[in-house]
C-alpha cells in the first residue's frame, strides 16, 4: 500500500471513497486506491484533496481545464496556505486541444520600484536580513492577474464563477491535516510575529491542531470582492490600498503604483525533444524548464535502460550531469527583460554532447560548480495538473516561497503575502541581483510532454532546485523505464547541486556504497522525504485512451478523475 505522508489514513480513505461515489468517479479497485487513479474523461491532481475536489467540481459544472486549474489555484490559498495562494505567483502552461501551440503565462512576483541595490545591498548581511521575512521581502503578487488574462483567453467561465468554491471553503473552513499542523508548528515564531497571521493560524496562541477547522472569513470576503469588481480591486482599488498600507506599516517599500504596474505576461515556452517526446516547459524568468531540457539532453546520450533504474552507474551519470546544469543555471538565470540568457545554447543537443563528454564514468568530479552556487532554497511551492474531457491540458506551479511566505497577512483581507524577493541574488552586480520592477529567477518548471503533437503528460513539483532533478527523473521513469504515472512519482529520488549527493532511504545500501567508492559524498535522507518535492502528474495512455493520475505521498497530494 502506498505511503500517505502524514495525512491520516482514515481521512484520506473516507474522503476519496465518499467523494468518488458522490460524483460517480472511477479510481480503480480498492487494492489500487493509493496507486494510480485511472479515469476515462477527466483528471485533476494537486497537493491537497480539497483543491482536487474543487477542480472536479468546476469540471462537473461544465468548466474546462483552464477554469478548473484557476479555481484550484485559488483554493490552495485556504487548503495549503503554507505553500501558495493569492499572495504569491507562479507559471502556467496550457495546451488547448484545438491549438497547435502551448500557451505560457508568467505570473511571477515583481519587485517594487524602490527595490534598489542601494536599499538591499547596504552591507553583506542586509539583503538576507531584509528578505528573510516581513514586508521588505514581499513582491507584487501575480495570481489574480494570471486568472484574469488566462480565463479571458482560454476559459469558459468568468472569474466570479471559478472563485465560488474558494469562497465557500474559506468561509466554512477545511480540516487541518497532520501535515498542515506540522507546518504551523514549525513556523510558529514567524506566525506569532504578525497578529493578523496569528489570528488565522493559531488558536489561543497555539498552533491549530490536526482535526480542527481552519477558517478565513476575511479571505472569503476578499474573493467575493474580486469576483464582483474584477482584478482592478486587487491592483488599483480597495484591496491594493490595504496591501500598500500594511506593507508600509511593516516598514516595507510598496507603493500603489507598483501594484498598478503589474502584468501577467504571455511568454513562449521552451521546447526540447527527449527520445521522440516533445518536452514543453516554462521559459525564463524561471530557469527550471531550460535546464530540465538541458539535463534530459545530456542523459539522452546514455543507454539508461541498459544501465538500470537507480543503479549506481545511473545515479552517478545523472549526478554529474546535474552538477553541470546547475552551474549553468547559477550563472545565467535572470529576468530576460534585464539580462540576455543563452537559452538556445543550453537546450541544444550539441551543447549537451559537449557536457556529456566531460563525464568520467568511473569518478565523481567537483569542478563544475562555482563557489557560491547554493541558494537559500524553499520547498514551499505547489503544483497542479488538469486534463478535461475535450483534451485540454494544464500544468500550473505557484508559490509564496518559504513556508508561510513573508509571514505578513494583510489585516481585514486574509491575504498571506509572499517573500519572493529573497530569490534574488544576495550579491549586487549579478544577473539575478535585485532591481526596481524586476522578477526574481526561479526553478519552477510546469511541464507538458507531447507525442506527435498530442498531450502525453502534464507534470510539476515544488522543491527549489530539486524541481529540475525530480522532473527529469519522473519523465525518465515513464519514458525509459515504462512506469505508470504514480509509480514514476513515487520512485526513490536523489539530488545533487555541488558536493553532497542526497538520496532517499529506499535507495539500495549497496548502491550507496558504490557511489561513495566513485567519490560521491552521499547523505541518506528519509524514505519518503519532503525535501525531494511533492510532484503531481497526469499521463494519457495512448493504448487504453485512459488517464492515469499520480499524486505524491511526500505531500498531501490526491488525484481524482471520472
Amino acid at each position: 500500500m502506498k505511503k500517505i505522508s502524514k495525512l491520516s489514513f482514515q481521512f484520506a480513505l473516507i474522503f476519496i471513497i465518499v467523494f468518488s461515489f458522490s460524483l460517480n468517479l472511477y479510481s480503480g479497485d480498492e487494492n489500487n486506491l493509493f496507486t494510480d487513479v485511472v479515469a476515462e474523461k477527466v483528471m485533476v491532481a494537486s497537493a491537497h484533496p480539497v483543491a482536487s475536489s474543487v477542480g472536479v467540481e468546476i469540471l462537473k459544472k461544465g468548466g474546462n481545464a483552464v477554469d478548473a486549474a484557476i479555481a484550484m489555484a485559488f483554493a490552495l490559498s485556504i487548503a495549503e496556505p503554507n505553500a501558495s495562494g493569492i499572495g504569491g505567483g507562479g507559471f502556467l502552461l496550457v495546451k488547448m486541444a484545438d491549438a497547435d501551440e502551448t500557451i505560457m503565462v508568467d505570473y511571477r512576483e515583481m519587485s517594487p520600484k524602490k527595490a534598489t541595490p542601494e536599499f538591499y545591498y547596504k552591507t553583506k548581511e542586509s539583503f538576507r536580513e531584509l528578505t528573510r521575512m516581513g514586508a521588505t521581502a514581499v513582491g507584487v503578487p501575480g495570481l489574480v492577474a494570471c486568472a484574469d488574462v488566462i480565463l479571458k483567453k482560454c476559459g469558459t467561465m468568468k472569474l466570479d464563477q471559478v472563485l465560488q468554491p474558494s469562497i465557500r471553503l474559506a468561509r466554512e473552513g477545511i480540516k487541518v491535516s497532520d501535515k498542515l499542523n506540522g507546518m504551523i508548528t514549525d513556523n510558529y515564531e514567524k506566525i506569532m510575529t504578525f497578529p493578523a497571521t496569528a489570528e488565522i493560524y493559531l488558536s489561543e496562541m497555539m498552533p491549530l491542531e490536526a482535526g480542527a477547522f481552519l477558517k478565513n472569513e476575511d479571505l472569503a470576503q476578499t474573493f467575493e470582492k474580486i469576483g464582483i469588481a474584477g482584478p482592478e480591486i486587487f491592483y488599483e482599488g480597495e484591496l491594493a490600498k490595504a496591501i500598500v498600507d500594511e506593507v508600509k506599516n511593516q516598514k516595507g517599500i510598496f507603493e500603489l503604483e507598483d501594484l498598478k504596474a503589474y502584468r501577467a505576461k504571455f511568454r513562449k515556452p521552451v521546447k526540447g525533444i527527449y527520445r521522440g517526446f516533445e518536452i514543453v516547459s516554462a521559459a525564463p524568468v524561471t530557469g527550471g524548464g531550460t535546464h530540465l531540457i538541458e539535463l534530459l539532453n545530456i542523459m539522452e546520450g546514455f543507454d539508461v535502460k541498459k544501465v538500470g533504474h537507480n543503479s549506481a552507474r545511473f545515479i552517478h551519470l545523472f549526478t554529474e550531469a546535474m552538477k553541470m546544469i546547475y552551474a549553468d543555471k547559477s550563472l545565467n538565470a535572470a529576468d530576460p527583460e534585464f539580462y540576455t540568457i543563452p537559452v538556445d545554447t543550453f537546450i541544444s543537443k550539441k551543447y549537451a554532447a559537449r557536457l556529456r563528454a566531460k563525464i568520467d564514468p568511473a569518478k565523481a568530479k567537483f569542478d563544475y560548480a562555482p563557489p557560491k552556487l547554493i541558494p537559500v532554497e524553499s520547498s514551499s511551492t505547489s503544483h497542479l495538473s488538469v486534463v478535461d474531457k475535450d483534451g485540454n491540458i494544464v500544468a500550473l506551479t505557484q508559490s509564496i516561497n518559504h513556508w508561510f511566505g513573508s509571514g505578513v497577512v494583510v489585516p481585514g483581507t486574509g491575504i498571506l503575502l509572499n517573500d519572493h524577493l529573497s530569490d534574488f541574488d544576495s550579491r549586487p552586480g549579478r544577473p539575478n541581483s535585485i532591481a526596481p520592477h524586476k522578477r526574481p529567477t526561479s526553478s519552477i518548471a510546469p511541464t507538458l510532454v507531447l507525442k506527435d503533437g498530442k498531450p502525453f503528460m502534464t507534470l510539476g513539483t515544488p522543491g527549489g532546485t530539486r524541481i529540475i532533478s525530480a522532473l527529469a527523473q519522473i519523465i525518465m521513469n515513464v519514458i525509459d523505464f515504462d512506469m505508470s504515472m504514480d509509480e514514476a512519482i513515487e520512485a526513490p529520488r536523489f539530488h545533487c547541486i555541488t558536493r553532497t549527493l542526497y538520496v532517499e532511504g529506499r535507495i539500495d545500501k549497496n548502491v550507496v556504497e558504490k557511489l561513495e567508492a566513485l567519490g560521491h559524498k552521499v547523505k541518506v535522507r528519509a524514505d519518503y522525504d519532503n525535501y525531494f518535492g511533492g510532484a503531481q502528474g497526469i499521463k494519457i495512455d495512448f493504448k487504453t485512451k485512459k488517464l492515469q493520475g499520480g499524486a505524491d505521498s511526500r505531500r498531501d497530494g490526491v488525484a481524482v478523475g471520472y
